[in-house]
């Protein structure tokens, strides 16, 4: 009798699960670098990023795909310049190479699209009805020069699941604003930068700049107590050894009479 050997399931070694991987956005055109330009030359995404904190459950980040679930379609998936989300994983973010709105629980709170002459017509079509269709909180759209949009900084907000337009104001010649709700800062655009302002004071928030100024005004003024601090010590030192001088005169008057 011929015997058959079979192998108990507990030995079987299990088939690894390939985990999904968004795919990396296309290479970027030269004529369509108009986001690193206003967002990133010099810092105003890593201004924000700081700026909220929380990075184990915000992510502050840019240039990754967006799909609702564990599928990429392609030429239909979109990509945006800027994305904010709040108290989501962005570990999974990480490792996912890209926003799942499935697993992170919800959709991204805040998108920006920066124009260009290549993707101005899709940020003001399709992609806004994607991030719409997604439930992105806000939508907002700058383009410092008008020449791709034909206008500088507009906004929108997911009201009853559809897009309403956020009131915009001209606080100078060709410098507008807008109030962010899901960041809680105006947003102000110009030519060539776009930034975030807090609504209270005007002020725009921290910057690596502005730290470093303060930093330095800081130390300038620790330096200057110092400086005061030691010419106090000097002069008191000069009016004790001088109260003492005079103590010993009134002694040698007082003996020598």
């Amino acid at each position: 009798m011929t015997t058959i050997r079979t192998t108990s399931p507990s030995c079987v070694a299990p088939v690894p699960v390939k985990r999904f991987r968004l795919p990396d956005i296309p290479e970027r055109d030269p004529e369509d670098m108009t986001s690193y330009d206003s967002l990133h030359r010099y810092g105003a995404a890593a201004n924000l990023r700081e700026y909220l904190g929380s990075p184990e459950s915000t992510i502050v980040s840019a240039e990754h795909y967006v799909v609702p679930g564990p599928a990429y379609v392609s030429g239909e998936s979109r990509y945006p310049d800027l994305l904010v989300a709040f108290g989501v994983s962005p570990a999974s973010y990480r490792e996912r190479n890209g926003y799942v709105v499935s697993e992170q629980g919800k959709a991204p709170d805040f998108i920006m699209e920066v124009g260009s002459r290549q993707t101005a017509s899709a940020d003001l079509g399709e992609k806004k009805d994607y991030y719409e269709e997604l439930g992105v909180g806000e939508l907002w759209l700058y383009d410092g020069g008008g020449e791709y949009y034909g206008f500088t900084l507009r906004g929108y907000r997911l009201v009853e699941g559809r897009y309403e337009e956020i009131t915009m104001r001209e606080i100078g010649a060709g410098v507008f604003e807008g109030y962010s709700t899901a960041l809680r800062l105006n947003l102000r655009g110009e030519a060539g930068w776009v930034g975030w302002h807090d609504p209270v004071t005007g002020e725009h928030i921290p910057t690596l700049v502005t730290e470093r100024a303060r930093a330095a005004a800081a130390e300038a003024r620790a330096t200057a107590a110092e400086t005061r601090a030691t010419a106090e010590a000097v002069r008191a030192a000069s009016a004790e050894a001088r109260v003492r001088e005079l103590e010993a005169e009134n002694r040698r008057l007082r003996e020598g009479r």
